[in-house]
């Protein structure tokens, strides 16, 4: 064999293997490269935008001009801004716990396969189909002290004297009155993601505790909710940050009022935004709202760990 033949040879070299091990890895981020766009262009690149507002003065018809960090230290003089937080931590506190014991006490309803379930299914999950702004217009017609049906009910069997103002009249009966709403709304939709959590428990758990002799409570307590935590961790989630993110009810449903006593934080968000025309303020609030929601969820998931360990 001459030197010739020799050159001819195919060399086998390490890096035949090792580029078909890099194809799979190309392949997924081929696959995986326009979910990447679609964040970068729809969530990072807003981000960071924001991020930036917040540190200058941005007049919606003004060139902007670098004021960090007065943006955020303006926050704490603003009246309405503490009312505002205050009265969404109190509602994402009473819509979270209320919320999830309604959802959680349909799931568990709607739990084992009998006659008719799937229809009571379909009746919880039916207002979830509603669009979020027409169930808010919804309950604005029901509730109207003009034209809603609710308050004549209501007289007609002797709850009530003269008609209610249930969206403008007592803080206290507007807030009761939001609360009922986003429950309707939402209580199906959680209910689904619960129900899914519920069945995916293996049923020869609970027939073992039968047969140990544990009574429905002690099951409840001693495989349900520990099986169920990660479930109710995400339902938890998105309890928490759709009620800190509240608008459309208060918005259309009561118009922050009355007196601002349902002015929520995203609500001055926009006022401050679409009336007053200071985005870099809206833009310094919007990101203290996403700290806040981080920080809170991040809790939530470390305790749900910390009890899992």
């Amino acid at each position: 064999m001459n030197l010739l033949e020799i050159r001819k040879i195919p060399r086998v070299t390490a890096a035949g293997p090792r580029a078909r091990r890099r194809s799979p890895d190309l392949i997924g981020l081929v696959y995986a490269a326009p979910a990447a766009v679609v964040v970068g262009l729809f969530f990072l690149a807003p981000l960071v935008l924001v991020v930036w507002m917040s540190l200058h003065k941005w007049p919606l018809l003004a060139a902007p001009a670098f004021n960090a960090p007065d943006n955020y230290t303006r926050i704490a003089d603003n009246s309405l801004v503490a009312d505002a937080i205050l009265f969404t931590l109190r509602y994402t506190a009473v819509v979270t716990v209320l919320l999830f014991t309604v959802s959680f006490g349909l799931a568990l309803l709607v739990q084992n396969r009998r006659r008719g379930v799937g229809i009571y299914r379909g009746a919880y999950f039916l207002p979830a189909a509603v669009g979020w702004a027409t169930a808010t217009l919804l309950f604005f017609g029901l509730l109207s002290d003009q034209i809603g049906p609710v308050n004549g009910l209501l007289e007609s069997v002797g709850l009530i004297d003269e008609p209610v103002s249930w969206t403008a009249g007592d803080p206290s009966v507007a807030f009761g009155s939001t609360v009922v709403l986003v429950i309707w709304r939402w209580a199906g939709f959680n209910m689904i993601i619960l129900l899914a959590g519920l069945q995916s428990i293996p049923v020869e758990l609970y027939e073992a505790a039968r047969v140990d002799g544990a009574s429905p409570v002690q099951a409840f307590r001693r495989i349900t909710l520990p099986m169920m935590r990660p479930t109710i961790a995400l339902v938890l989630c998105l309890m928490v940050t759709g009620s800190m993110l509240g608008f459309e009810q208060f918005y259309i449903l009561t118009r922050g009022g009355p007196g601002n006593s349902t002015t929520s934080v995203v609500m001055v968000i926009v006022r401050e935004a679409f009336v007053r025309f200071d985005l870099g303020s809206a833009a310094a609030l919007s990101v203290l709202v996403l700290v806040a929601l981080v920080l809170l969820n991040a809790l939530q998931f470390a305790a749900i760990r910390k009890r899992d360990s």
